[in-house]
């Protein structure tokens, strides 16, 4: 019967193979490029990815994803540097809940937007009131400042008396301290008119396109006060005066030119213009430079 055939160590060919499994050249050892190497590598990758054998790259590739780098959350196994994020500084805490008076102000300036919208009957000609508008024009010239400069300057010149030129000089600087405060506080609050105004002044500045305060408010709280406690007039002539004044402040709003809060503040504000002339007023006394130039003149 014929022997198994043997490899040159006269040694069976099936041992030779067996033992050939186990040496330096089998998957096991590294060694080979077979298919059984190709299922251990694939074999070993899989359980590096399986969860609870290296905690130290599963931190790692943790810490790479995008999610934790742009810091959504932080995470249970991070170091001592990754700290939970700062308390707000108790300003910016004060910032997310609105004070009282914060409310108490948006609320009004809500009201004073919606009662000047419904007060705006001679805004346009296709108002409610349109037909006044022209009326309503010709009230707002007689509150400019221009009439009333031009008109202050003539009987200036025309006065023959001490006591008339300084009244009239007196309210010459009381209508130019007007202008200036009002040009100042117009450039530096800055709102602006009334959405449903139309630009169609007379004379009007570069500051004329703001709204606060109504210098035609100013004008005529001012010029009411100083004629009123300068000039002797009677009882209904007096009270006309009153009229006017109110009634040139209510144009205003009804025109659409302001805001009830402007009219408000530029009366409070001419009642007091006329506080600071009379502190400061002009006299052969204490200003005779002006006087004696005036004379000359």
């Amino acid at each position: 019967m014929p022997s198994p055939r043997r490899n040159v160590d006269a040694r069976p060919l099936s041992a030779s193979a067996s033992s050939s499994s186990g040496g330096p050249g089998s998957p096991a050892h590294g060694g080979g490029g077979g298919g059984g190497g190709g299922r251990f590598e694939f074999q070993s990758l899989l359980s590096s990815r399986a969860p609870g054998l290296d905690p130290t790259c599963t931190r790692l590739r943790a810490s790479e994803s995008p999610v934790h780098r742009r810091g959504s959350f932080p995470l249970a196994g991070a170091g001592p540097s990754q700290a939970p994020p700062a308390p707000l500084p108790e300003e910016d805490r004060m910032d997310l809940n609105p004070s009282f008076l914060g409310i108490a102000l948006r609320s009004l300036l809500a009201i004073d937007l919606w009662l000047s919208k419904k007060l705006g009957v001679c805004a346009g000609e296709s108002s409610s009131w349109g037909s006044m508008r022209p009326l309503m024009k010709l009230l707002e010239i007689s509150g400019h400042g221009i009439p009333w400069l031009l008109g202050t300057l003539y009987c200036l010149s025309r006065s023959d008396s001490w006591a008339g030129r300084e009244v009239l000089m007196n309210l010459l600087f009381a209508l130019l301290l007007d202008l200036l405060l009002v040009a100042l506080i117009k450039g530096l609050v800055r709102r602006r008119r009334p959405a449903h105004n139309q630009m169609d002044m007379f004379v009007t500045l570069s500051v004329d396109k703001y709204s606060f305060p109504s210098g035609h408010a100013t004008r005529a709280a001012l010029v009411s006060r100083f004629i009123l406690n300068h000039l002797v007039l009677a009882i209904p002539l007096r009270v006309l005066v009153v009229l006017w004044a109110f009634i040139l402040g209510l144009s205003r709003v009804m025109l659409g030119r302001h805001n009830v809060t402007d009219v408000a503040f530029g009366f409070f504000l001419g009642y007091t213009q006329y506080s600071i002339v009379d502190y400061c007023w002009l006299s052969p006394h204490n200003a005779p430079v002006l006087f004696l130039l005036w004379n000359q003149q």
